[in-house]
C-alpha cells in the first residue's frame, strides 16, 4: 500500500491547474522528495545532477507571472460591478424588490473591506498620532445647525428636466456640444451626453452626430472636433436647441437649484417644528463639539478632531456605482490651527497634502492612477482659502477621492453667531482669545473602496493560462489568509490544518478551504484577493512540522515551520 507521502506527491503532480506550484513529475525519487520539500520555492534544493538543477531553474523561470499591463485600461465599469456583486463585494439594495436608486448592501467581503479601510484611516490618523482625537457625532442635529452652516440655504445642485419624459438631471452632468461642419462652419444642432471619460463621451456624442446629420441630409459629411459645455453654462436661446438624453428633442428646462439634503420630523407631530435633517455630512458633527472635545481632551493648537459615520444626500441622478450614491460614508478630520494668512496656514494645508497622498498610497491604491486638482478663483468655495482635491481615474473617467481644504474661520464664526456660544480658544501661553482657522481632509469611504477595487485588479499569465485577480494591499484585503488542507479525508493532517487555522482565526480574518483541487482552490482565492494560502501536507504531519506560504502576486512559495507562521504572516500583513 502507498504511503500517505506518496499519494500526496502524485497529487500534487498530476494536478495540470496547480498554478504557480512549480512542481513537475521526476524519475529520480531523491529529486522527487526534494522537489516535495521546498514546493517551488527553489530554497535549499538539492538536486540530484546538474541538468535536473537547470530543468528546475527554467520552469521557475516560465512559473513567473507575466502581468497584463493594460488590463486595468480596458476593464469597464460593468465588469467591475459585475465583480463585486459576482464575489460577495457590493449588492444593489433591495435587489429582491427591483432596487432602490442610489442605495447599495456591502457583503460578506465588501463589509469586511469597509471595516479595514475606516480601520486603516483610524488607526493613522488618530491611534498613532498624539494630536487628532475622534468623536462619534449623531446623524440627526439640532436643524439650526444647518441653518447656521449655510446647508438649508446653499447646500444644492443644479437641475434640468426634460419636460417630456419627466426626467431630471444634474446640469453640470450634462455636456452639449454643438455639430458643426468642417467645410463650412455651419452649425446644424447640438448634442448631448451624459458625463464620462473622455472616450465615451466622444463615443456617445459621434452616434448622435450621425443621426443629426442624417436628419438634415448631411450623410457622411466631416465635422469639427466636439467642444464640450455642461448646462450650467449655456443661454436660454442655446438650451432651445439642445436634445434632452431622456427624449432626444429640445425639451430641456433651464438649470434650477434643487436642495440635496434628506428631510424627517422627529416627534409625533408631523408639522413645521418636527422638522429635521439627516446631515449631509459628518464635519458639522464635530464643529458643534469643539467646545466639548477642547475642555475634555486636554489638546492645544493645533491639534484635530476626527470622525468617521453615515451621511446622506438625495442626488438628482445617483450614478457611476458607490460613486455618488444618496447614503454614504465619510472620513473627516478638521484640524484646528491658528488665525493668520497664508504663511500662517500654507505649510499645514502642504502637510496636509502630503500626509493624505502617503496615508492612499499605504492602502495601495495605484499611484499611476492618482492626480491632483487645485482649485482656483470660481472653483473655491465662498469662504475657502485653499483647496486641493487628490483625483482617481476611474472606469468612468478622473473624478475627485479626496479633498484637502483651508477652511479659515468660517464654520467656527458661523456657528457662535446661530448659537450664541463662543466657540474660540485661549492660548495660555500668548495669553490670546481667537477663533482657530481649520484644514480640512474629507475622504469618502465608499470612493476609497471603489477607488482600492480598481487599484487591485489585475491580471496576468502563467504557463501560458490567464488569471484574474485583486491584487490588494494585505493590510486592507478583506480575507488575510486561506488555509488549505492537501487532502479532507486524514484526519491527522485536517486536524494539524485545524488548529493552524484557529490560530490565525484569532487574528485575522481568514478562510477554509478544502474543497477542489489545489490550484483550482488558489485561484478562487486570488480572485476574491487573498494575500496568503497556506498548505498543510503530509510533510506537516510526518516529517518537517513545516506549511507551505504562497503569496497571491507572485506565486512564490515558502517552507515555513507551523509556530513561526503567525510571525512570518504578521509581518507582511500588520508590517511588524
Amino acid at each position: 500500500m502507498p504511503s500517505y507521502r506518496s499519494v500526496a506527491l502524485t497529487m500534487f503532480l498530476s494536478l495540470h491547474s496547480a498554478v504557480g506550484f512549480g512542481l513537475r513529475a521526476v524519475s529520480s525519487p531523491s529529486l522527487g522528495h526534494a522537489a516535495r520539500r521546498t514546493m517551488g520555492t527553489g530554497v535549499g534544493v538539492v538536486y540530484s545532477t546538474a541538468e535536473a538543477a537547470a530543468e528546475a531553474t527554467e520552469e521557475k523561470k516560465s512559473n513567473v507571472p507575466i502581468k497584463n499591463a493594460e488590463a486595468y485600461d480596458k476593464v469597464k465599469m460593468e465588469d467591475i460591478v459585475s465583480l463585486c456583486k459576482r464575489r460577495g463585494i457590493i449588492f444593489p439594495s433591495s435587489e429582491i424588490y427591483n432596487g432602490f436608486a442610489g442605495f447599495f448592501d456591502y457583503g460578506p467581503l465588501g463589509s469586511e473591506l469597509k471595516k479595514n479601510v475606516k480601520d486603516a484611516f483610524w488607526t493613522n490618523f488618530v491611534q498613532c498620532r498624539e494630536d487628532i482625537v475622534g468623536i462619534d457625532s449623531s446623524i440627526v442635529h439640532n436643524p439650526t445647525t444647518w441653518k447656521s452652516s449655510g446647508h438649508l440655504d446653499g447646500f444644492s445642485d443644479p437641475m434640468v428636466d426634460c419636460k417630456e419624459t419627466k426626467l431630471r438631471y444634474r446640469a453640470d452632468q450634462l455636456f452639449c456640444s454643438p455639430v458643426v461642419l468642417e467645410e463650412c462652419g455651419t452649425t446644424v444642432g447640438f448634442v448631448c451626453v451624459l458625463e464620462a471619460n473622455d472616450a465615451d463621451m466622444k463615443k456617445a456624442a459621434k452616434t448622435q452626430a450621425k443621426k443629426l446629420l442624417r436628419e438634415n441630409d448631411r450623410k457622411g459629411e466631416k465635422i469639427q472636433a466636439f467642444e464640450f459645455t455642461d448646462l450650467t453654462q449655456v443661454s436660454e436661446e442655446t438650451m432651445a436647441q439642445i436634445p434632452s438624453p431622456g427624449s432626444g428633442k429640445p425639451t430641456l428646462t433651464m438649470p434650477r437649484d434643487f436642495n440635496l439634503m434628506f428631510q424627517t420630523n422627529v416627534g409625533a407631530m408631523q408639522d413645521g417644528s418636527s422638522v429635521a435633517y439627516l446631515r449631509p455630512e459628518t464635519a458639522q458633527g464635530i464643529f458643534i463639539n469643539f467646545k466639548n472635545v477642547l475642555g475634555t481632551s486636554r489638546q492645544k493648537i493645533p491639534f484635530g478632531i476626527a470622525q468617521i459615520g453615515k451621511a446622506f444626500r438625495n442626488e438628482i441622478t445617483p450614478r457611476n456605482f458607490i460613486f455618488r450614491s444618496r447614503e454614504f460614508e465619510q472620513m473627516e478630520i478638521e484640524y484646528f490651527i491658528p488665525p493668520g494668512d497664508q504663511e500662517v496656514w500654507g505649510p499645514f494645508h502642504e502637510k496636509w497634502i502630503a500626509d493624505a497622498e502617503a496615508f492612499l498610497k499605504s492602502v495601495g491604491l495605484d499611484e499611476e492612477l492618482m492626480g491632483y486638482d487645485i482649485h482656483e478663483g470660481d472653483g473655491l468655495a465662498h469662504y475657502a482659502r485653499a483647496c486641493t482635491d487628490i483625483t482617481f481615474r476611474f472606469p468612468f473617467g478622473v473624478q475627485e477621492l479626496m479633498g484637502i481644504a483651508a477652511r479659515g474661520d468660517f464654520d467656527l464664526t458661523s456657528h457662535t453667531e446661530g448659537s450664541g456660544k463662543t466657540l474660540d480658544y485661549f492660548d495660555e501661553q500668548t495669553k490670546d482669545k481667537f477663533i482657530p482657522h481649520v484644514i480640512e481632509p474629507s475622504l469618502g469611504v465608499d470612493r476609497l473602496v471603489l477607488a482600492l477595487i480598481c487599484s487591485a485588479y489585475a491580471e496576468d499569465e502563467i504557463n501560458g493560462e490567464k488569471r484574474n485577480y485583486l491584487s490588494f494591499h494585505p493590510s486592507i484585503a478583506p480575507v488575510k489568509v486561506a488555509v488549505l488542507p492537501l487532502v479532507k479525508n486524514k484526519e491527522p493532517l485536517v486536524k494539524a490544518a485545524r488548529g493552524l487555522f484557529d490560530k490565525l482565526q484569532r487574528r485575522w480574518n481568514v478562510v477554509w478551504d478544502q474543497t477542489g483541487a489545489i490550484g483550482r482552490r488558489y485561484r478562487r482565492n486570488d480572485e476574491i484577493g487573498v494575500p496568503f494560502c497556506v498548505t498543510v501536507d503530509f510533510e506537516t504531519i510526518e516529517d518537517d512540522g513545516a506549511v507551505t506560504v504562497r503569496d497571491r502576486d507572485s506565486t512564490e512559495q515558502v517552507r515555513i515551520p507551523m509556530d513561526e507562521v503567525v510571525p512570518y504572516l504578521s509581518k507582511m500583513i500588520d508590517g511588524y
